[in-house]
């Protein structure tokens, strides 16, 4: 899961792969601000076909929070 959530990062929001690892903060480690993080939340619904709430997008601090929700999603 964590590879193709690294691939979402890397292709849609132009993350450098080097720095994705599960505790790589958004904001301060992959410099994801609030634009990028709708963007991302777009992607990983189309990729992953789920959805992601407002309130639950707020809350997603580090790469493992993604990674947490998108599983969470998808069972």
């Amino acid at each position: 899961m964590l590879e193709q959530i690294k691939n979402v990062l890397v292709n849609a929001i132009h993350v450098d792969a080097d720095l994705i690892k599960p505790e790589a903060k958004l904001k301060e480690d992959l410099d994801i601000d609030s634009l990028s993080a709708v963007e991302l939340a777009l992607e990983l619904e189309t990729s992953f076909d789920i959805r992601i709430e407002d309130e639950e997008l707020l809350k997603l601090i580090t790469v493992q929070d993604v990674v947490d929700i998108v599983e969470r999603k998808k069972a």
